[in-house]
């Protein structure tokens, strides 16, 4: 369907310059990328750009004659009579925020001015309207907002977390230096299990679809142990991405057995290696975590040290789980359940 080109109302003095005023007036507004339209005192359209049929979807000779509210989702039709009450006074309303719709029904954010159309007596007999698209700018506002408040949550998290960790560890350690060592391999698993979702924190990224998996994080952890040879963690059966919420028990958790096999198990010779098996059922997650040691001396199952307290705590507290240590003929065997 043709579109019409845009009407200016224009009382001329001087019929010549008046012509050049108003070609020069159309080529502005059939340019402008902004919807600029024109309504009548009862709020019908008088005029209608290109930018105004890129925007809502209308060709001008649908909506020319029309009422505007068509532009107007139900729930704020109110919007219209205030404007043009506020138009008959001759005020000028600019920048005004707020939602219109498309032919297609879609929600649109825009931000409008309005002015009001004066003949040339001072008389007036309208408004006039530029309309620009500002839904991407209000997604990505709220994009941003979530990512501050994400940044927040994890900021307290970690200043909670290392609090924590400061009070059990020195429970357990009988020096300074033996404090300072150990929160140093419990603080640096963290940061290798962060470092995964760093990339995620940039803004105009998609937090929530950039979760590590659970074999990503296996991985940044046991790197330092396996120095990036992959068939020392060998990991089957299903790898789900991971939340904010357990990313970072799992990640404490795994890199206490990680330390553990690095000191005592299959991560003390370079023949040894671990295998990791994942399998979800519904809402529950099945890990087992089986060492498989070429060492003459296997190690035995954690005792009831600050490592085994600390999984356990991480396990059935944090994420709502059992966890359960044992020897097997090859080495360590931990089986864990987690709710997801």
């Amino acid at each position: 369907m043709s579109c019409a080109s845009p009407s200016l109302t224009i009382e001329p003095t001087d019929q010549s310059e008046a012509q050049h005023l108003l070609q020069h007036l159309r080529a502005i507004i059939e340019g402008s990328q902004d919807a600029i339209l024109t309504k009548d005192l009862k709020g019908i359209i008088t005029s209608w750009n290109p930018g105004a049929e890129a925007l809502f979807g209308y060709c001008a000779e649908e909506v020319l004659g029309k009422p505007i509210n068509l532009l107007i989702p139900s729930d704020r039709q109110d919007e219209e009579p205030q404007i043009l009450a506020r138009i008959r006074r001759g005020e000028r309303i600019e920048h005004y925020e707020t939602v219109r719709q498309s032919k297609d029904g879609q929600s649109l954010d825009v931000s409008l001015t309005v002015s009001p159309l004066r003949r040339a007596d001072g008389t007036i007999y309208g408004a006039s309207k530029i309309a620009r698209d500002i839904t991407r700018q209000k997604r990505d506002q709220k994009q941003q907002e979530l990512l501050l408040c994400e940044m927040q949550h994890r900021i307290k998290n970690v200043f909670s977390l290392a609090s924590g960790l400061v009070r059990l560890c020195s429970k357990s350690c009988s020096s300074q230096e033996e404090l300072a060592t150990v929160l140093d391999a419990k603080l640096s698993a963290l940061a290798r299990a962060h470092s995964l979702v760093a990339p995620s924190s940039l803004p105009g990224s998609e937090l929530l679809d950039q979760m590590p998996t659970l074999n990503a994080l296996l991985r940044a952890l046991a790197d330092p142990f396996v120095s990036g040879d992959d068939s020392r963690l060998r990991l089957t059966g299903d790898s789900l991405p991971l939340s904010m919420q357990t990313l970072t028990p799992l990640a404490l958790t795994f890199g206490e057995l990680m330390t553990n096999a690095s000191k005592y198990g299959a991560f003390r010779s370079h023949e040894g290696w671990v295998e990791v098996s994942c399998h979800r059922q519904g809402s529950i997650l099945t890990i087992d975590w089986l060492e498989h040691s070429k060492c003459d001396q296997p190690a035995q199952a954690p005792d009831d040290g600050f490592g085994s307290r600390l999984m356990r705590s991480l396990v059935e507290e944090q994420l709502n789980g059992t966890i359960d240590c044992h020897n097997s003929p090859t080495g360590l065997h931990v089986a864990m359940t987690i709710a997801i």
